[in-house]
């Protein structure tokens, strides 16, 4: 017999290091979810990204087990990444913060290309490049 699915939500944590402190901890524990067996789970199936932050959509049965999966970065963390920033622009348009080329362009669309809803390597480039816009982040040709 198939487990009956109780809910599913979302959560970002650093890959590699989270903890059960709040955030993650409370929002958990709210949901039936031991925290620190699901932190030690995550932790290990995580360890390699070594504090990437990373989106995790859990699944929560009647019988109170669970089941993760493991998400790509946000594309707004992997384009501050390439770009080497600390934000984006509070005025995207007006003042620009820095600018990635357009290998470094399709490599975040390679990495997210699972995650977005894109038919075409092209066509998912062109959403990671109006992210990196609407951050206040030029794509340059190199």
């Amino acid at each position: 017999m198939a487990k009956v699915i109780d809910k599913q939500f979302k959560i970002m944590a650093p890959g590699g290091q989270a903890t059960p402190a709040p955030p993650i901890g409370p929002a958990l524990g709210a949901a039936g979810i031991n925290p620190g067996q699901f932190i030690q789970q995550f932790n290990d199936r995580t360890r390699d990204l070594n504090g990437k932050v990373v989106g995790c959509l859990i699944t929560l049965y009647k019988d109170r087990s669970f089941e993760f999966e493991i998400k790509s970065s946000p594309a707004a963390v992997l384009i501050k990444e390439a770009a080497g920033i600390e934000k984006g622009s509070g005025e995207p348009h007006e003042n620009k913060v820095g600018e990635i080329t357009t290998s470094q362009l399709r490599s975040i669309a390679e990495e997210k290309m699972n995650d977005l809803n894109a038919g075409t390597m092209e066509s998912a480039m062109q959403v990671i490049a109006g992210t990196a816009r609407s951050m206040g982040v030029t794509v340059v040709e190199d």
